[in-house]
């Protein structure tokens, strides 16, 4: 007779049958779990009185509540379990369990792992949802009101800021908005640049560009309530700007992608730099606007011959611009950053003539290096600023201002470098009929505020003379100064008067002439001829040249 005690059911995975099969004649595995648990469940009952046997009994009835709750598919074999103190049908359903070994246990394991991949799932979920509130908080724009003018930041994150570019703008709308995609491109970390865009009030546009731009790095827009003058906004843009390093950008002027590293690399060794890529200004035709002079028209017509594409804007432009009074886009977003733009491009010829590039980098020997701080273009250390002072607000409008400022530094020693590999491309844009008159008033401050002579020379610009040859003056004005200390006052006395009044004649609309009238024969008249006869048998040529030319006008 066959005892059935002796035999159990198994489960074949394969073909999905039970079968028959004779017992192991050792105990259970999970038979011994259980007498091993009944065993010292027997020990605490011995030592413990009142509840802690049942809180011992409890504890053991809720593991296997957890595992029976685990294993979803068992229910009616945990409610045999309950029923049946023996466990017999309990340890046959665990036989039919293909490992027969912790099948509840592995099952109380997945059901463990469900609960991590749910909380995993949670974690990834919450990941996603503090990177979408990291990008909020970069995106969002934070705004601050003060009695002069409003500041909006977009991107406004923690990271320290090594590079501010100040930038301020006037009725320049369409010009900024590619000057701010041309920043967006820099090979420097866009995380260590903020562009700093003051907005002097303008009427077109601008306000738009705030809400318009998508750009990747910090960007403070600073909107002033009324025009306050060139001089006034990048003040206040210094003053906001958090990098180390400020660097001088007119809102119209389009960086290549290699600017603000160019810049940067000189003044991570020396703290004493100016660094200017004005010197190297190169022009270009962004839009047709409508207010360019005839010579600007003239010369866009020659260069949109250099590309089909831009020819046919241009013609399709003549063909309409009695219709419109608004800028024609010439150059697209695509055209930056395949540099077809330096297509329209063109060098300006007054820097490139004035013979600079001779004195190398370091601009070694030049006697007016502080006329290289053209703050269309131009990079240095915000202590050096905080030393020699900011911009000069007296100044108004246009011209100057960045001369004076550059005046300051380069008497405090600062070392001014040009750099080609730091240009930058102006847009070129109508010109104010304001501009020239402007330009000498602004000039007339600047010779009252330092009537020496390394500032009254620059006058002789006014007879455009090339910079070469006023640096010549200035070298044997100095000379003579130096060899004969005692000698020719009469005639440096006039020569530094003339040079004054030339900028004060022009800045009040007086005719420039007779700048130094003396009587005919005049004892001071006189010494003033007998000087002269001995400059050039002396060796001062430029500087008899530069005398005779202003002397009798």
């Amino acid at each position: 007779m066959i005892k059935i005690d002796s035999y159990e059911y198994y489960y074949n995975p394969e073909d999905g049958k039970y079968y028959i099969r004779k017992k192991n004649n050792g105990p259970h595995p999970l038979k011994k779990l259980k007498d091993k648990l009944n065993k010292s469940k027997d020990k605490k009952n011995k030592g413990n009185k009142g509840n802690r046997s049942d809180d011992s009994t409890n504890k053991v009835n809720k593991s296997r509540d957890k595992v029976n709750t685990a294993n979803e598919t068992n229910k009616s074999r945990d409610k045999v379990n309950t029923a049946n103190e023996t466990n017999k049908l309990y340890d046959k359903a665990n036989a039919m369990n293909e490992t027969n070994k912790s099948y509840d246990k592995a099952d109380a394991v997945n059901e463990t792992n469900k609960s991590y991949d749910k909380a995993d799932a949670v974690n990834e979920t919450n990941k996603s949802y503090d990177k979408a509130d990291a990008v909020n908080e970069t995106n969002k724009v934070d705004i601050t009101d003060y009695p002069l003018y409003k500041m909006s930041i977009k991107n406004n994150h923690k990271h320290p800021i090594k590079v501010s570019i100040v930038m301020p703008t006037y009725n320049k709308y369409h010009q900024t908005s590619l000057s701010l995609y041309g920043l967006s491109k820099q090979t420097f970390p866009h995380a260590e640049y903020e562009v700093i865009l003051v907005d002097d009030a303008s009427s077109d546009n601008t306000s738009n560009i705030l809400k318009e731009v998508d750009v990747p790095f910090k960007f403070k827009y600073i909107q002033m309530k009324q025009n306050k003058g060139r001089s006034s906004v990048r003040n206040i843009g210094i003053n906001h700007a958090e990098g180390d390093l400020l660097i001088f950008l007119d809102g119209e002027m389009l960086a290549p992608p290699a600017f603000i590293e160019n810049h940067y690399k000189h003044h991570v060794h020396e703290s004493n730099l100016v660094v200017t890529g004005a010197m190297h200004y190169e022009g270009v035709y962004t839009f047709i606007m409508p207010d360019y002079n005839e010579d600007q028209v003239a010369h866009l017509k020659e260069l949109v011959g250099r590309d089909p594409e831009y020819r046919r804007l241009y013609e399709n432009y003549e063909q309409t611009k009695q219709h419109s009074n608004v800028p024609c886009p010439l150059v697209t977003k695509e055209d930056i950053d395949t540099n077809r733009f330096q297509r329209l491009s063109f060098p300006n010829r007054y820097f490139l003539n004035s013979g600079l590039k001779h004195f190398g980098e370091r601009l070694e020997g030049f006697t007016l290096p502080y006329i290289a701080f053209l703050s269309g273009n131009v990079s240095v250390r915000k202590a050096n600023l905080k030393k020699s002072g900011l911009f000069d607000e007296t100044f108004v409008g246009y011209g100057a201002e960045d001369w004076e400022l550059g005046y300051r530094l380069y008497k405090n020693g600062v070392q001014f470098v040009l750099d080609p590999s730091t240009v930058a491309y102006h847009q070129e844009h109508g010109i104010s009929k304001r501009k020239v008159k402007e330009q000498w008033g602004n000039h007339y401050r600047f010779v009252n505020k330092h009537p020496h002579i390394d500032v009254l020379i620059l006058s002789l610009e006014w007879k455009e003379l090339p910079f070469m040859h006023i640096h010549q003056t200035l070298v044997e004005y100095n000379e003579l100064e130096e060899r004969f200390p005692d000698e020719y006052n009469e005639l440096k006395h006039a020569f530094c008067t003339m040079l004054f009044r030339i900028i004060e004649y022009l800045n009040n609309g007086q005719p420039v002439t007779k700048l130094y009238d003396l009587p005919e024969g005049s004892e001071e008249r006189m010494k003033i001829h007998q000087q002269f006869e001995t400059l050039r048998p002396r060796g001062f040529d430029y500087l008899a040249s530069s005398f005779e030319q202003i002397y009798y006008l």
